[in-house]
Protein backbone atom coordinates (compact mmCIF):
# COMPACT_ATOMS: atom_id res chain seq x y z
CA UNK A 1 0.00 0.00 0.00
CA UNK A 2 2.57 2.52 0.94
CA UNK A 3 4.25 1.86 -2.29
CA UNK A 4 1.38 2.45 -4.39
CA UNK A 5 0.97 5.61 -2.53
CA UNK A 6 4.40 6.54 -3.48
CA UNK A 7 3.86 5.74 -7.19
CA UNK A 8 0.63 7.61 -7.54
CA UNK A 9 2.39 10.61 -5.36
CA UNK A 10 4.98 10.38 -8.40
CA UNK A 11 2.61 10.32 -10.81
CA UNK A 12 1.03 13.20 -9.68
CA UNK A 13 4.28 15.17 -9.24
CA UNK A 14 5.22 14.30 -12.84
CA UNK A 15 1.82 15.18 -14.71
CA UNK A 16 2.14 18.50 -12.56
CA UNK A 17 5.61 19.40 -13.87
CA UNK A 18 4.75 18.44 -17.29
CA UNK A 19 1.63 21.14 -17.14
CA UNK A 20 3.70 23.49 -15.69
CA UNK A 21 6.66 23.09 -18.70
CA UNK A 22 3.82 22.90 -21.24
CA UNK A 23 1.93 25.74 -19.75
CA UNK A 24 1.07 29.07 -21.98
CA UNK A 25 1.35 32.56 -21.36
CA UNK A 26 -0.69 34.56 -23.75
CA UNK A 27 -1.40 38.45 -23.68
CA UNK A 28 -4.09 40.10 -25.85
CA UNK A 29 -6.83 43.07 -25.77
CA UNK A 30 -10.32 43.24 -24.74
CA UNK A 31 -12.76 45.64 -24.82
CA UNK A 32 -17.10 45.20 -24.38
CA UNK A 33 -20.75 46.70 -22.53
CA UNK A 34 -21.57 46.63 -18.95
CA UNK A 35 -25.41 46.93 -17.35
CA UNK A 36 -24.33 48.03 -13.91
CA UNK A 37 -27.40 48.43 -11.27
CA UNK A 38 -27.35 50.18 -8.07
CA UNK A 39 -28.74 47.62 -5.48
CA UNK A 40 -30.55 50.18 -3.02
CA UNK A 41 -31.66 48.71 0.66
CA UNK A 42 -32.76 50.99 2.93
CA UNK A 43 -34.93 50.74 6.32
CA UNK A 44 -36.40 54.33 6.45
CA UNK A 45 -37.44 55.26 2.97
CA UNK A 46 -37.93 54.19 -0.37
CA UNK A 47 -35.06 54.75 -2.54
CA UNK A 48 -34.82 53.61 -7.05
CA UNK A 49 -32.29 53.17 -9.39
CA UNK A 50 -32.10 52.63 -12.72
CA UNK A 51 -29.76 50.33 -14.77
CA UNK A 52 -26.85 52.22 -16.91
CA UNK A 53 -25.30 51.15 -19.99
CA UNK A 54 -21.56 51.71 -19.77
CA UNK A 55 -17.94 50.30 -21.75
CA UNK A 56 -14.84 48.69 -20.88
CA UNK A 57 -11.37 48.27 -22.41
CA UNK A 58 -8.02 47.03 -21.62
CA UNK A 59 -5.36 44.78 -21.67
CA UNK A 60 -5.38 40.42 -20.20
CA UNK A 61 -3.17 37.65 -19.79
CA UNK A 62 -3.99 34.55 -19.74
CA UNK A 63 -2.07 31.08 -18.01
CA UNK A 64 -2.98 28.18 -19.40
CA UNK A 65 -2.34 24.32 -18.27
CA UNK A 66 -3.54 22.41 -21.62
CA UNK A 67 -3.32 18.99 -19.76
CA UNK A 68 -6.23 19.88 -17.10
CA UNK A 69 -7.83 22.70 -19.17
CA UNK A 70 -7.27 25.69 -16.20
CA UNK A 71 -6.23 29.07 -16.90
CA UNK A 72 -5.89 32.15 -14.84
CA UNK A 73 -7.31 35.04 -16.59
CA UNK A 74 -6.46 38.65 -15.26
CA UNK A 75 -7.11 42.02 -16.63
CA UNK A 76 -6.82 45.62 -16.26
CA UNK A 77 -9.41 47.19 -17.57
CA UNK A 78 -10.80 50.94 -18.37
CA UNK A 79 -14.27 50.83 -17.34
CA UNK A 80 -17.46 53.37 -17.70
CA UNK A 81 -20.48 52.63 -15.48
CA UNK A 82 -23.65 54.42 -15.76
CA UNK A 83 -26.55 53.08 -13.75
CA UNK A 84 -28.30 55.99 -11.46
CA UNK A 85 -30.10 56.84 -8.51
CA UNK A 86 -32.49 59.17 -6.76
CA UNK A 87 -30.75 59.09 -3.15
CA UNK A 88 -29.84 61.90 -1.36
CA UNK A 89 -31.69 64.20 -3.88
CA UNK A 90 -35.05 66.48 -3.04
CA UNK A 91 -38.26 65.43 -4.80
CA UNK A 92 -36.45 62.31 -6.02
CA UNK A 93 -34.50 63.67 -8.54
CA UNK A 94 -31.62 61.32 -10.05
CA UNK A 95 -28.64 62.07 -10.26
CA UNK A 96 -26.16 60.24 -12.71
CA UNK A 97 -23.79 57.70 -11.33
CA UNK A 98 -21.38 57.93 -14.14
CA UNK A 99 -18.05 56.44 -12.75
CA UNK A 100 -14.99 55.74 -14.11
CA UNK A 101 -12.68 53.05 -12.80
CA UNK A 102 -9.67 51.21 -13.42
CA UNK A 103 -10.93 47.49 -12.86
CA UNK A 104 -9.02 44.53 -12.32
CA UNK A 105 -10.52 41.32 -12.69
CA UNK A 106 -9.03 37.69 -11.40
CA UNK A 107 -10.86 34.61 -13.05
CA UNK A 108 -10.36 30.70 -12.59
CA UNK A 109 -11.33 29.68 -16.16
CA UNK A 110 -12.29 25.95 -17.24
CA UNK A 111 -12.08 25.05 -20.91
CA UNK A 112 -14.07 22.14 -22.30
CA UNK A 113 -11.74 20.01 -24.55
CA UNK A 114 -14.02 18.90 -27.69
CA UNK A 115 -12.96 16.31 -29.99
CA UNK A 116 -12.46 17.18 -33.31
CA UNK A 117 -13.49 20.97 -33.22
CA UNK A 118 -10.85 22.16 -30.02
CA UNK A 119 -9.36 23.75 -32.43
CA UNK A 120 -11.95 25.78 -34.02
CA UNK A 121 -14.38 26.11 -31.50
CA UNK A 122 -13.69 25.88 -27.10
CA UNK A 123 -16.31 26.98 -24.62
CA UNK A 124 -15.52 27.91 -21.20
CA UNK A 125 -16.59 28.74 -17.38
CA UNK A 126 -15.28 31.20 -15.11
CA UNK A 127 -15.47 32.56 -11.87
CA UNK A 128 -13.15 34.92 -9.50
CA UNK A 129 -13.30 38.30 -7.68
CA UNK A 130 -13.09 41.91 -9.70
CA UNK A 131 -11.80 44.72 -7.91
CA UNK A 132 -12.65 48.56 -8.99
CA UNK A 133 -10.67 51.67 -8.25
CA UNK A 134 -12.80 54.89 -9.08
CA UNK A 135 -10.81 57.18 -11.01
CA UNK A 136 -13.38 60.29 -10.53
CA UNK A 137 -13.39 62.76 -7.88
CA UNK A 138 -16.51 62.99 -5.42
CA UNK A 139 -18.08 66.27 -6.95
CA UNK A 140 -20.83 66.45 -4.24
CA UNK A 141 -20.07 66.12 -0.34
CA UNK A 142 -23.24 63.87 0.20
CA UNK A 143 -23.21 61.96 -2.90
CA UNK A 144 -19.82 59.93 -3.03
CA UNK A 145 -19.44 56.80 -2.94
CA UNK A 146 -16.40 54.10 -1.92
CA UNK A 147 -13.23 54.08 -3.55
CA UNK A 148 -12.48 50.68 -4.03
CA UNK A 149 -15.64 48.49 -5.07
CA UNK A 150 -15.65 44.45 -5.05
CA UNK A 151 -17.54 42.00 -6.88
CA UNK A 152 -17.63 38.40 -7.68
CA UNK A 153 -17.67 37.50 -11.43
CA UNK A 154 -19.08 33.86 -12.76
CA UNK A 155 -19.92 33.68 -16.44
CA UNK A 156 -18.84 31.69 -19.67
CA UNK A 157 -17.81 32.22 -23.31
CA UNK A 158 -16.56 30.28 -26.56
CA UNK A 159 -12.76 30.64 -27.66
CA UNK A 160 -12.74 30.83 -31.41
CA UNK A 161 -9.63 29.40 -33.65
CA UNK A 162 -7.59 29.57 -30.32
CA UNK A 163 -7.21 33.87 -30.43
CA UNK A 164 -11.12 35.18 -30.26
CA UNK A 165 -12.80 34.79 -26.83
CA UNK A 166 -16.01 36.21 -26.23
CA UNK A 167 -17.76 35.83 -22.93
CA UNK A 168 -20.42 36.85 -21.05
CA UNK A 169 -20.73 37.36 -16.91
CA UNK A 170 -22.13 38.62 -14.04
CA UNK A 171 -20.78 40.40 -11.26
CA UNK A 172 -22.77 40.31 -7.72
CA UNK A 173 -21.19 43.59 -5.57
CA UNK A 174 -20.11 42.37 -2.40
CA UNK A 175 -18.82 45.29 -0.31
CA UNK A 176 -21.41 48.34 0.40
CA UNK A 177 -20.06 50.82 -1.51
CA UNK A 178 -22.03 53.84 0.90
CA UNK A 179 -19.72 54.81 3.77
CA UNK A 180 -21.29 54.60 6.98
CA UNK A 181 -20.45 58.31 7.93
CA UNK A 182 -22.00 59.46 4.73
CA UNK A 183 -25.02 62.27 5.68
CA UNK A 184 -28.34 60.12 6.00
CA UNK A 185 -26.91 56.98 4.82
CA UNK A 186 -26.52 55.32 8.56
CA UNK A 187 -29.31 52.36 7.43
CA UNK A 188 -28.81 52.35 4.02
CA UNK A 189 -26.58 49.29 1.81
CA UNK A 190 -25.69 49.81 -1.59
CA UNK A 191 -23.98 47.66 -4.02
CA UNK A 192 -22.69 47.62 -8.10
CA UNK A 193 -23.24 44.72 -9.62
CA UNK A 194 -23.33 44.43 -13.21
CA UNK A 195 -23.62 42.70 -16.42
CA UNK A 196 -20.23 42.45 -19.26
CA UNK A 197 -20.06 40.95 -22.31
CA UNK A 198 -16.59 41.45 -23.84
CA UNK A 199 -14.50 40.13 -27.14
CA UNK A 200 -10.60 39.77 -26.49
CA UNK A 201 -8.02 38.83 -28.73
CA UNK A 202 -4.95 37.05 -27.67
CA UNK A 203 -1.52 36.88 -29.43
Amino acid sequence: MKNLKKVIVALLVAVMGFGVADAQFRFGIKAGLNLNTLELKDLKSNLDSENGVGWTGGVMTEFQVPIIGLCFDLSLMYTRMNASSNMFTEDNKEFAYNKNFLQVPLNLKYKLSLPAVGHIVAPYIFTGPSFAFKLDKNLVDDIKTKTCQIAWNIGLGLELIRHIQVGASYGFGINNIVPKNLLNAKDLDMKNSYWTITAAYLF
